[in-house]
């Protein structure tokens, strides 16, 4: 399979099946010098892991990382770095009633169509459960840039119609409620939404808003290694994203030019922006302001109501899931989110470095 390494200098390769006998990543291309250990990278996979809440799949998975090897006393050595998670909590006989069917939502026919052959324990490749590879190898890039003084937030800024009110804005919030929302009185309306949807056996669809301070100008590229087009590659490989914003996003359709451009300004030397209508980008690069995104994630397409599908043999029928699935798959992607922003965003860095003498 082809398509499963990521970046051109800081290569990035996830490995493994949801219900295989582990998943992991070998980060390729890292800088010697930067401090790492497994318990900084578990305290990312433990944000991600699953059967946290009732809102979560209750699949039991420790998530423990191993590192392999690129580390020695505490710091990368500028070799691979090779991440190990065994799987742990396997019930693939959950998934015995779907072998030759094709789930709606899911990737089974494209996989067979492509392959004629599928991994249909869990999805295999597709499951969300590859993102915890990512997840691990996005730990070392976040603690990179972190000492060069750069911050990655991401946050669920919306779940149905249910927004988060930026006046209401609480960092802390985002780890103090199950749903990652820093607003409080809307994390709280989220629980009764999707308690009603989990009664329903149905699902839900969340915005996930990521917020990156302190990047400075001239991060990308000016043609097709773009800062906004790596990033939205970056975050439409994500399973469950079906769009992805910069800025304003859609919403610069309804504006005039006057009303987009944000006017420069200089103070103390430095030249600053009246407004970020741009999300921190301009033609490609950053241009040193907040760089703002947004990721729409579709509802958990394994849902526990009856749906028409067909076979393999192309024969029409009745399916009901079972297994066990996540109501709504945001809360627990956004630290994916800050992740592939990381791989991102330390990649364009390293090859930003030969731009000058």
């Amino acid at each position: 399979m082809s398509g499963s390494t990521f970046g051109e200098i800081l290569k990035v390769t996830t490995w493994g099946e949801s219900h295989g006998a582990g998943i992991g990543a070998v980060v390729d291309g890292c800088p010697s010098g930067i401090e790492i250990s497994e318990e900084f990278i578990q305290s990312f996979l433990d944000r991600r892991k699953p059967g946290q809440s009732k809102f979560t799949t209750q699949r039991s998975e420790a998530d423990s990382v191993r590192i392999m090897s690129g580390v020695f006393e505490g710091k990368t050595l500028g070799t691979p770095i090779s991440l190990v998670i065994e799987n742990t909590s396997q019930i693939s006989k959950d998934y015995s009633n779907i072998k030759d069917v094709y789930r709606p939502g899911h990737a089974d026919y494209g996989f067979d169509a492509k392959y004629g052959f599928r991994d249909y324990r869990g999805g295999g490749r597709s499951s969300g459960r590859e993102t915890a590879g990512r997840v691990a190898a996005g730990a070392i890039a976040i603690k990179a840039l972190s000492q060069m003084g750069i911050d990655i937030c991401a946050y669920v800024s919306q779940i149905g119609e249910i927004k988060a009110d930026p006046s209401r804005f609480d960092r802390e919030e985002i780890k103090r409620n199950s749903f990652c929302m820093p607003d409080k009185d809307a994390a709280d309306q989220a629980a009764k939404y999707l308690e009603e949807l989990i009664v329903n056996k149905d699902s839900s669809g969340a915005l996930v808003e990521c917020v990156i301070t302190g990047v400075p100008a001239g991060i990308g590229e000016p043609v097709f290694d773009k800062l906004d087009a790596r990033l939205a590659g970056a975050i439409m490989s994500i399973g469950a994203v079906k769009g992805v914003e910069i800025g304003d996003g859609f919403d610069v359709v309804s504006k005039k030019g006057s009303e987009n451009n944000d006017q420069f300004y200089s103070e103390d030397g430095k030249l600053y922006k009246k407004t970020n209508h741009a999300g921190g980008i301009l033609g490609g690069m950053s241009d040193g302001s907040d760089i703002i995104l947004r990721a729409a994630f579709k509802p958990t397409p394994s849902i526990y109501q009856k749906q028409s599908t067909v076979n393999c043999d192309m024969e029409n029928l009745d399916i009901e899931i079972v297994g066990r699935h996540d109501p709504i798959v945001a809360p627990r992607a956004v630290v994916v989110v800050e992740s592939m922003v990381a791989l991102s965003l330390f990649d364009l860095i390293l090859i930003n470095r030969t731009s000058k003498m």
